[in-house]
C-alpha cells in the first residue's frame, strides 16, 4: 500500500474505531494496525496515530 493510503487508511481507522494505530514499513510497502497488536520491529514504526492525543 502507498504511503499516503496507509496515512489516511491509519487515520480513518484510529478515529472510527478510537483505538491507537501504528503505520509501519514492510520490504512490500506500509502497514496499518491497531497499536496493541504491534509486535514488530520498533525501527520500523513510522509514525502512530493516537484518537485520545489530539
Amino acid at each position: 500500500m502507498p504511503l499516503n493510503t496507509a496515512q489516511s487508511f491509519a487515520w480513518n481507522l484510529a478515529t472510527t474505531l478510537m483505538v491507537a494505530v501504528i503505520l509501519f514499513q514492510t520490504a512490500e510497502g506500509y502497514g496499518v494496525l491497531p497499536a496493541s497488536e504491534y509486535d514488530g520491529d520498533p525501527e520500523q514504526i513510522i509514525t502512530d496515530y493516537d484518537p485520545f492525543g489530539l
